[in-house]
């Protein structure tokens, strides 16, 4: 693929909407100067706002429609009352129609889902789309997927998140051949449901070439970053996503109530301040921002709605790489590679 990358975004999408778009979109240029945009949103909102960024001159195309998706739209709402019209659905449709390579979006996540299932379509061999997210860890950075995107699980469900999962890794992390646990409440092969036992005993017998399978993995191994990709299924792990999210911000409250509380403690804060930046600097969530819509014909990228102009840019960053070293070649070539799955 050439270097060159288009981005369609959702521009009205999120808790901030185009305030965060636009000055979110030249900050990843910044990082990408030959990346272009397609923004969809209200033209007399956007232009002057892209007209105040030098770092976006030339590169961004409006589109306009005042159509917005809601953040508490139920999906079936949605898609009645935005297909064809919406800001989500028009991003959408630019990566479905070749004209854009990839998508983002800070809006509501059931509704970009089932949107994007409506527009894109699964791919074939794929079951149901999943959610995957970078999870910042003690070694770096770990794929996690499902984050939320279906509820339940089977056995060939959790082999295919498998293959999808590794298959950003390679492309994240720049691995020829990334490791895959499945998660589960122990690491003993006797425990855990029946689905994922049975996962489990496939991923052994498969061999598959372009990922080693690890075994299971505890929650203690997120953090640890015991394998470069975790698979659940959605409802664990958006329990688990939430948690980690939480956890940061309580240790952040913390330690911010502990440096200011007395003078020693402000002096020695002023002499560690760096060691206290980089603490934050490697907890803040902004830098991992953006879940990754992957079994899709399309690269779609869900930015956390409250998310900052850093974050969004992040969420940005995320969908140029996906899109400049072709994601979805890199599944289908997988999938290939994997047999069918065959459950007892």
């Amino acid at each position: 693929m050439s270097q060159r990358v288009c981005i369609s975004l959702d521009a009205m999408g999120g808790d901030h909407g185009p305030s965060t778009v636009v000055p979110g979109a030249a900050l990843a240029r910044e990082r990408h100067p030959g990346m272009t945009f397609l923004m969809f949103g209200d033209e007399a909102i956007l232009t002057p706002l892209v007209a105040a960024e030098p770092r976006l001159e030339g590169a961004v195309e409006i589109r306009h429609t005042t159509i917005s998706i809601a953040m508490d739209d139920k999906p079936s709402q949605a898609v009645r009352q935005g297909r064809g019209k919406s800001s989500m659905w028009q991003a959408i449709q630019a990566v479905r129609d070749g004209h854009a390579d990839a998508a983002v979006s800070a809006g509501n996540t059931g509704a970009l889902m089932a949107m994007s299932k409506i527009c894109l379509k699964t791919m074939s061999g794929i079951e149901r789309p999943a959610i995957a997210c970078l999870w910042p860890t003690v070694r770096g950075e770990s794929v996690v997927l499902d984050v939320g995107a279906t509820i339940g699980t089977d056995a060939e469900h959790l082999v295919e998140m498998a293959v999808m999962g590794a298959a950003m890794a390679r492309i994240v992390f720049d691995l020829d051949r990334p490791t895959v646990g499945l998660l589960n409440v122990g690491t003993e092969e006797m425990k855990g449901n029946e689905a994922v036992k049975e996962a489990a005993r496939l991923l052994r017998e498969m061999e598959l070439p372009n990922f080693a399978y690890h075994g299971f993995v505890e929650g203690t191994d997120l953090g640890r970053g015991t394998t470069d990709v975790v698979v659940t299924e959605g409802f664990t792990g958006n329990i688990a996503l939430k948690t980690a999210e939480g956890t940061a911000k309580q240790i952040a409250a913390y330690l911010r109530s502990a440096m200011s509380r007395t003078l020693s403690a402000k002096i020695g804060y002023f002499f560690a301040r760096q060691a206290f930046e980089a603490l934050r600097e490697k907890m803040n969530p902004s830098r991992a921002n953006g879940g990754v819509f992957l079994g899709l014909e399309g690269i779609v990228i869900k930015s956390h709605g409250s998310e900052n102009a850093q974050g969004f840019a992040a969420a940005i960053d995320l969908a140029h790489d996906m899109a400049r070293h072709d994601l979805m070649r890199t599944i289908r070539d997988m999938l290939d590679q994997t047999p069918a799955v065959v459950t007892a």
